[in-house]
């Protein structure tokens, strides 16, 4: 049975919930920009210094005059609506659910399944990403430098289209030692345009021609041999880039192409076991890596075909209106608005919540089942906001025997504040409770697990003194976080994703160009990712001799094996941090595409 969009039982209450926000929506506008007229973003400083622009101080005064005025004269009008819309919240469902009919029509037994298992393969592959996006009210979001939450909702997501709805090209090559490195992010695909933060990034993928394997430029330095491009409908393919010194092959195989457009449909005919796919920087340290090192890249776009996105801070409802709308052509299946309003157990006074949880799953894979739980211990700041945990079990599709696949997914955002460990911690222990729970009550014998993935923003990371008590939880025996060797220490490849705020719209990470050119370079990128935190009153030495500046990487995605079906196997293809939102968040986004094998003995009966 498929969710019900609207978050309320009825049309009445729907409608009632329609009136008291509309009472109280005018008010709570005049009071943001009562806000957001007095703080200005380090990007709008600058412009009006070289804009010589003296009438700042007047627009400030005027504008506060003004919105203060419009502020009480609604204030009445929002009251009633208040004592209206909250008892109301105790009948809402804590998430809204949106669904899009797919693009192409399919017959109904087909729709949307994971032809990779259903074509009797014993391999499919699934991509996840999570970015962190700051879209709170405006006038809120400006403490955080970051301003136009409307605009930035906007340009997120056609950034996300645009690198999400592209081939998923790999490459390899013959011969690494002559070749160098080559980036699919960076060397066949035109990359985002280079607009400033000022205009924020707003690309229309509508109007940018369709992505080539390579380009003529390409060819005529020799990078590239001509291959057949794909057919509009391919989303997946590979390019085979020979590499001699003394000869140039008179001409390449054929790519190996993917007819699935969810890219989960592998053609195993002709296909040979090359060298892994070479990644930005990666390439240089395998031949020292150990048997656990994981192909990754730093991309300028977003990784291509993900299948399930995860996104935090997305607090403000028309902001999630505009995501959902942008998203809702390539991502089917949407829950946003998620999280409880008012107080928090309905009738208790104990904590009030004035913001939903932020988070907003979106998937291409129909929604089974989801289910919320909010943190009951959020504390100061953090808990004017409904901070829990989101679960999802989404129907990948069917095998040839019509036994259902399906996959769990997982969103949190903890708890904020530095120095509350143990808050975080017991957020840990919940959330580890919650999903054995939910994924027991809904887990049916006809069906076949292929993955449980855990993502979010945990606001900790793995190499501050100050978060070691929640390095060590038990968690980590569950999941498996690809970026981590061990308690307090990261990978030697691993990149920070919290950016300094104060710094956001410096040149060298203005741009996703600059940003992803700034982290590959490790003095460089030190300037402008957040540093570890010190345990109070110890000082800290940071990074340890002989090893890399890793600064904190606060957003994650794990997965576990021990709760997939034991007929199946998980192998990582690839980590990526993104830096194609450059200039609109101050978190680096992350992806993880994982390769799901199953059993040949099991492939078709399973």
């Amino acid at each position: 049975m498929s969710l019900r969009e609207s978050p309320f039982p009825n049309c009445f209450v729907e409608g009632l919930h329609a009136v008291s926000w509309g009472l109280i929506l005018p008010c709570f506008w005049f009071l943001d920009r009562l806000i957001a007229v007095c703080m200005s973003t380090s990007l709008e400083r600058t412009q009006r210094q070289e804009q010589e622009c003296y009438l700042h101080p007047l627009k400030v005064f005027f504008g506060f005059i003004l919105f203060l005025a419009l502020f009480l004269v609604t204030a009445p009008l929002a009251f009633l609506g208040f004592l209206l819309w909250a008892p109301l919240q105790a009948a809402r469902r804590p998430f809204s659910y949106h669904q899009e009919p797919p693009s192409r029509p399919a017959p109904a037994e087909e729709g949307e399944r994971n032809l990779g298992f259903e074509a009797g393969a014993n391999k499919a592959t699934f991509g996840f990403a999570t970015a962190n996006l700051c879209l709170l009210p405006d006038g809120i979001a400006r403490f955080n430098n970051l301003g136009h939450t409307q605009r930035r909702a906007t340009a997120i997501g056609r950034s996300i289209v645009q690198g999400v709805n592209r081939p998923h090209i790999r490459i390899f090559v013959d011969s690494p030692s002559s070749c160098g490195t080559l980036s699919p992010s960076s060397s066949l695909l035109p990359g985002p345009s280079t607009t400033s933060p000022a205009s924020y990034g707003a690309t229309d993928p509508a109007c940018q021609p369709p992505p080539q394997a390579h380009s003529d430029e390409d060819q005529a330095d020799g990078a590239v041999p001509t291959t057949t491009p794909p057919k509009p409908s391919d989303s997946n393919y590979v390019v085979y880039v020979p590499c001699d010194d003394t000869e140039e092959s008179s001409h390449s195989p054929a790519p190996v192409i993917n007819t699935n457009h969810n890219s989960n449909q592998q053609d195993r005919k002709g296909h040979r076991n090359p060298p892994r796919a070479l990644r930005t920087q990666g390439v240089a340290q395998r031949g020292q890596a150990g048997p656990d090192d994981v192909p990754w890249e730093v991309s300028s776009l977003f990784p291509a075909n993900v299948d399930i996105l995860c996104l935090e801070e997305v607090f403000d409802k028309r902001a999630a209106v505009k995501l959902t709308n942008t998203l809702g052509p390539l991502f089917n299946h949407i829950l946003y608005d998620v999280g409880v309003y008012a107080c928090q157990p309905p009738g208790s006074c104990s904590s009030f919540k004035f913001f939903n949880s932020g988070l907003f799953l979106a998937s291409r894979y129909p929604v089974l089942e989801a289910q919320y739980h909010c943190f009951p211990n959020g504390w100061g700041e953090d808990a004017l906001a409904a901070k829990g945990l989101l679960s999802a079990k989404v129907l990948v599709g069917q095998n040839q025997k019509e036994k259902k696949l399906v996959g769990y997914f997982n969103c949190t955002h903890l708890h904020a504040p530095e120095g509350e460990g143990e808050i975080r911690c017991e957020q840990l222990n919940m959330l580890t409770k919650w999903i054995q729970e939910f994924q027991v009550t809904n887990s049916k014998p006809d069906e076949v697990v292929v993955f449980d993935v855990l993502s979010g923003d945990f606001n900790f990371d793995n190499c501050s003194p100050d978060d070691s008590l929640e390095q060590r939880h038990s968690l980590f025996e569950e999941y498996r976080d690809p970026c981590r060797a061990g308690p307090g220490q990261e990978k030697p490849w691993v990149i920070g994703t919290l950016l300094e705020q104060p710094t956001l719209y410096h040149e060298d990470v203005r741009t996703p160009e600059n940003l992803q050119r700034t982290l590959e370079r490790e003095e460089l990128r030190k300037q402008y990712i957040s540093s570890p935190v010190a345990l109070e009153g110890c000082p800290m030495v940071y990074p340890e001799l002989g090893q890399p500046w890793v600064g904190r990487r606060i957003d994650y995605i794990l997965y576990r094996e021990s709760s997939i079906s034991k007929h199946c196997r998980t192998e990582i293809e690839e980590f990526t941090f993104v830096t194609q939102l450059a200039g609109l968040t101050d978190h680096i986004p992350v992806g993880l595409r994982l390769n799901v094998f199953l059993d040949s003995d099991t492939a078709q009966s399973e």
